[in-house]
């Protein structure tokens, strides 16, 4: 019989298997040339280093705290 750590980790592996392949959809398209939301050039590095980004450095830091909260 599943119990909730069951339901919980089903969850998990749901959500994780979703931000997976919305990555790999991402990488296929290539990285944005400037933010998606401030409009700034993204630099070169940051485009090969992370695939698909479509944030800048500082804007993408701002949403990772943001998402702490």
């Amino acid at each position: 019989m599943a119990d909730l750590a069951d339901y919980a980790n089903d969850l998990m592996l749901e959500r994780l298997d979703a931000l997976l392949a919305a990555r790999r959809s991402n990488t296929a398209n290539g990285a944005a040339e400037d933010c998606q939301v401030c409009g700034e050039p993204i630099p070169e590095a940051r485009r090969q280093a992370v695939p698909g980004c479509d944030r800048c450095l500082d804007c993408q830091a701002l949403e990772e705290l943001e998402r702490r909260r």
